[in-house]
């Protein structure tokens, strides 16, 4: 599929313009502003023959999703494949006293019932150690003595139908009794003992006790952030094949990482790498949560090499919002110490991060960004940063959207809005006093990150003008005057867009088509369609004439997936580079000696630094004081996403993260009682943006190419949910001011903004 011959144009999709001047867009606008001259340490990209780069190309994976023709994990043809259902405890604490399985296997259908009993000692995925981890909960596939939260597996059965498969799962008995006093606390209740913290960190830098002795303020806040659950369109769904002869497994895996999914089978079950075959076909989403092998989806691949026949698992969505991986929970507190002119001089901030009951594989990451990246984009030179992550009988808790940036800006853009409430100082005049120079750049904050690139005082002009920022804050004065709750919220944030490595390997044939294979993967964030454009643009052909393969771990050069907003940086930075290194070899051989056979070249590009991108969100609220219900009445952003590839992709890249991101401000939230009962197991209980539910974005791109990577691409996905809850909640705030109220917990429900307006007029704490 080809693309639109059309040269990108210096704006794209303008937004309307309302009779006072206010950009009004309707539907999602991408705006792009001019790009800002940096120093790039990386040799630049040379000038496009074609100026493929900076196409809306269409997405070439979409005709054969919407024919009906793509292939997810669920579709994989596996003749005579057996089939898994899980018993899972309804308990989220206990004793295992006995599992009365006779009556399941006598079931029509049946192959198998299988317990812990039944299994060997399987290790669990491997952990990302960013942090100290201070104890490792025991990993079970099966439960074999104690239980650790509600929905842990217990038994599986195997069966040559689904439904023969979930009556015999009905119909096994497990007896569970109290008796487990070394268990985590039920519930998500954030129990802060010494044998529940699983992670710790922290990071210091000058003498933060004498900066907060001496300051002329200190502002304090505390926010705490709902359990979020993942809810990809296609839940976790594993199929297994296996080799009777060589006892070689192909393993087609709803995941972000093949490689890694590969590795971790491997070690797992005692293989040798070679002798599994990791595919990960249409990924419909993920989010974070498909990042880390789950025990439902090891026990599947054991079971096939255990029978020696095919076996596949499809989990209900009930199941997903049961056991896959949740996301956010944490309660952060942070002061911030302010000198007499408006100087922040020193932050300290305190995480408590939730864990679950197992460890993920990037289950330390979110505490790690969280920490790590404050400051943020000011220029705070004193720290004092703890954090924790907390065992609780629950799910698992790791990344997930943003994964600990949301977290950061949170803390640090809540902080900012209070400073400016007690100075009495606009917070964008407040912000633009603090950040850091772009004559500072690179520049190494309090906790040794590195902030590559940006202009963020650039960044707040050019927002303040791309919003009409004066006008719209006369616009919400004059409505209080009148009475509304009305208000005005900005966030200010870093994103740090992945570090590391990644492969590809790029081949050109004589018919003048080119194929690449590349380690990074794809979740239907249009991958395919943004390598092929990189492609075509070095070797100065159409996308149309690229086939693009990814996540099968036999076809593609080994790498490390789609995580951390990286694929573009650096995996797209490692197809570049060897699509140049075919090119140079094609031009060495000249147009009269035209290469008869393929020219193949393939690479692994390492990324000294991170790409850091930024933002600034704005949301204008209205709140009816009769109800409590929210308005998101404006939502105006502009990111310096870097180098865009294609315009189209990055709208709905940053569109996506929006929409989730006001999920978690406004309506998402997992949710537990005390005994450790999922309440929220269900669509039904759990409330999802819906298209109704999102406001009119108007959107613009300020593009400060990234120097530490070829493309002077910076991540994009996961912008929109960095600053979106945290431009939302600083908007209610400032609605709810004229009443008193300083705080407010997420989601922002009718419900809890009613009861916040109830108590402050009653003279209540709100």
């Amino acid at each position: 599929m080809s693309c639109s011959d059309s040269q990108f144009p210096a704006q794209f999709r303008l937004s309307r313009i309302d009779k006072r001047g206010f950009p009004v867009p309707k539907g999602l606008h991408l705006t792009v502003l001019p790009s800002v001259p940096d120093r790039p340490s990386c040799a630049p990209v040379p000038a496009p023959r074609r100026a493929v780069i900076g196409r809306s190309c269409k997405r070439r994976e979409d005709r054969a999703l919407v024919t009906g023709h793509g292939q997810f994990t669920a579709d994989v043809p596996l003749d005579g494949a057996l089939q898994v259902a899980f018993v899972r405890s309804d308990v989220a604490k206990g004793r295992i006293a006995g599992i009365a399985c006779d009556a399941a296997s006598s079931l029509p259908g049946v192959v198998a019932v299988l317990t812990a009993a039944d299994l060997p000692a399987l290790r669990g995925p491997s952990v990302n150690p960013v942090l100290e981890l201070s104890s490792m909960p025991q990993f079970q596939v099966l439960a074999r003595d104690r239980i650790s939260a509600v929905g842990q597996p217990v038994a599986a059965v195997l069966a040559t139908g689904i439904a023969a498969a979930a009556d015999a799962a009905a119909q096994v008995v497990v007896d569970i009794v109290d008796g487990d006093d070394d268990a985590a606390p039920a519930g998500d209740t954030g129990a802060t003992g010494d044998s529940s913290i699983a992670v710790r960190g922290g990071w210091r830098q000058g003498d933060a006790a004498a900066l907060f002795a001496e300051a002329d303020h200190v502002v304090c806040v505390t926010v705490q952030h709902p359990r979020l659950a993942a809810c990809s369109l296609e839940p976790r769904s594993v199929a297994v094949d296996v080799d009777r002869d060589s006892g070689a497994l192909t393993v087609w895996l709803s995941t972000q990482t093949p490689h890694r999914a590969r590795t971790d089978l491997a070690h797992i079950l005692g293989l040798d790498a070679h002798h599994v075959h990791v595919i990960a076909p249409d990924v419909g989403g993920a989010f974070g949560m498909k990042a880390s092998l789950y025990p439902e989806e090891i026990f599947v691949v054991w079971a096939a090499l255990h029978t020696g026949r095919p076996v596949r698992w499809n989990a209900t969505r009930s199941e997903d919002m049961l056991s896959a991986s949740h996301g956010r929970g944490g309660r952060l507190s942070g002061r911030l110490a302010i000198g007499r002119n408006g100087r922040f001089l020193a932050l300290s901030a305190d995480f408590e991060m939730p864990l679950g009951a197992w460890l993920t594989t990037s289950a330390a990451v979110p505490s790690w960004n969280a920490g790590r990246i404050l400051p943020g984009p000011y220029a705070v030179d004193c720290v004092d940063i703890a954090v924790r992550g907390i065992l609780c009988a629950t799910a698992p808790v790791g990344i997930y959207r943003g994964a600990g940036r949301p977290e950061a800006a949170m803390l640090m853009e809540r902080l900012v809005h209070e400073a400016a409430r007690v100075l009495d100082r606009d917070p964008l005049d407040l912000r633009a006093q603090n950040l850091v120079p772009p004559t500072g750049m690179p520049h190494r904050g309090a906790t040794g990150t590195v902030l590559d690139s940006g202009d963020y005082p650039r960044l707040v002009r050019r927002f303040r003008d791309y919003s009409d920022y004066d006008a719209l804050c006369c616009e919400r004065d004059r409505r209080r005057q009148n009475g509304s709750l009305v208000g005005i919220g900005t966030a200010l944030f870093v994103e740090p867009c992945g570090r590391g490595w990644e492969s590809a390997r790029v081949e050109w044939r004589p018919d003048g088509t080119a194929l690449l294979a590349t380690g990074s993967s794809s979740q239907g964030h249009g991958r395919e369609t943004a390598y092929a454009q990189i492609v075509a643009d070095a070797l100065d052909i159409e996308p149309d004439r690229v086939t693009v393969a990814e996540g099968d771990t036999e076809l593609c050069p080994n790498g490390i997936g789609a995580l951390a907003s990286r694929s573009t940086a650096i995996g797209g930075s490692a197809v570049l580079e060897a699509a140049r290194e075919v090119r140079a070899k094609r031009d060495r051989a000249g147009p009269e000696n035209a290469p008869e056979n393929s020219i193949v070249a393939e690479t692994v590009f390492q990324c000294e630094h991170e790409a850091w991108g930024s933002g600034l969100h704005l949301a204008m609220v209205s709140i009816d004081p009769d109800t409590g219900t929210l308005t998101v009445e404006r939502f105006l952003c502009v990111d310096d996403i870097g180098t865009v590839i294609n315009p189209m992709l990055a709208e709905g890249q940053l569109s996506g993260g929006l929409a989730q991101g006001l999920g978690e401000a406004l309506l998402e939230k997992v949710v537990y009682d005390a005994d450790g009962q999922l309440l929220t197991g269900s669509l039904m209980d759990y409330a999802m943006p819906r298209a109704a539910d999102m406001p009119d974005i108007g959107m613009a791109s300020q593009a400060t190419p990234a120097p530490f990577n070829l493309l002077g691409a910076k991540g994009i996905g996961e912008a929109g949910t960095i600053g979106a809850p945290a431009a939302i909640l600083n908007a209610a705030l400032d609605a709810l001011s004229p009443l008193g109220v300083r705080e407010l917990d997420m989601p922002l429900t009718g419900a809890a903004l009613w009861t916040a307006i109830q108590s402050a007029r009653q003279g209540g704490s709100a």
